[in-house]
């Protein structure tokens, strides 16, 4: 059995905190953090079919399980007292195969202290539990996303992680893309994709136009405001970001060339894993959802909230 939570206390094995989206600094936006102490629980199975399972809370140095004196209690037929985290811990199983399929968005549901299932509840701290959902199970599948009011995790299998793309191969791609000798159009220079982000700047960073997805070079040219420039090439206008490479594997749900990116980070990816995680609605604090770039949190603008990437490549 492993733990999870906020607690840094022995009984926990995975300390967990609030997550910021982008590159902000995390004192500066949470001041409470609303994951449980002890936020949750996966059981797994030794023998085969090695099922592992989630349960809301975790038990305490004490071996006891932990629920704060605002958790909504109640006592199940009569004879085993269940219960709810304060903010609930939430699951979310792929419609569909994961990775190699054409998985769609399931639907968010909050799992109990011995693991039952219901139906989200009117508000994520409401006293009174949702309607119970006998067909679902707490049982984790590959994709199955877990949320913890305050940060998201994603389950993936071994075996389904054994046909992921590896960094390496992720780095390969780049290599690739590099090797077409993308070429800016306004400083007539060559593109250089990063494998990971830096904060030095170089005058072969690739940035994307987010309006028309038009990869070009730093420059000045058709600069509207702080925020918005004019694509040399459509003439459209729009604001300009970075272009990075999403090297995290387990967010990939094929092993398909980079071709997209989210709005409005930049981060590239295969089209089909950006159009899944642009589907999927995360929580999103305490009241509300919303779709985010798996590699950074950042919620995505607009919809669908990615752009198809045009290079200028391969131009020799």
């Amino acid at each position: 059995m492993f733990q999870i939570g906020r607690s840094s206390e022995a009984p926990i094995d995975c300390v967990v905190m609030d997550t910021a989206p982008g590159d902000k600094i995390l004192d500066s936006i949470i001041t409470q953090s609303t994951i449980s102490r002890f936020a949750c629980r996966i059981a797994c199975d030794r023998d085969v079919p090695y099922r592992s399972r989630v349960f809301a809370a975790g038990f305490d140095p004490t071996r006891n399980i932990f629920l704060g004196e605002k958790a909504t209690k109640w006592r199940d037929e009569g004879i085993e007292i269940d219960g709810l985290t304060t903010n609930g811990i939430l699951i979310m199983h792929p419609k569909g195969k994961f990775f190699g399929g054409k998985a769609d968005p399931g639907i968010w549901r909050e799992v109990s202290v011995c693991g039952s299932v219901y139906a989200l509840r009117e508000s994520r701290s409401a006293p009174q539990k949702g309607a119970l959902v006998e067909e679902e199970s707490n049982t984790l599948q590959d994709g199955t996303l877990i949320d913890l009011c305050g940060a998201t995790l994603l389950w993936r299998s071994a075996a389904s992680l054994g046909h992921s793309p590896t960094k390496r191969y992720l780095e390969h791609q780049v290599e690739e893309l590099n090797a077409g000798r993308p070429q800016c159009p306004v400083g007539l220079n060559t593109l250089v994709i990063p494998k990971k982000n830096t904060l030095t700047e170089s005058e072969k960073q690739p940035y994307v136009y987010l309006t028309c997805g038009h990869v070009q070079g730093e420059h000045a040219w058709g600069r509207e405001d702080e925020t918005r420039r004019r694509c040399p090439i459509c003439q459209q206008i729009g604001p300009v970001v970075k272009l990075q490479m999403g090297i995290e594997p387990a967010f990939y749900v094929d092993t398909n060339f980079p071709t997209h990116a989210f709005n409005p980070c930049g981060h590239m990816a295969s089209e089909q894993s950006v159009r899944y995680w642009a589907s999927i609605p995360l929580p999103y604090g305490c009241h509300g959802f919303r779709a985010a770039c798996p590699f950074c949190a950042t919620p995505l603008v607009g919809d669908p909230g990615w752009q198809k990437l045009i290079f200028q490549d391969h131009v020799d």
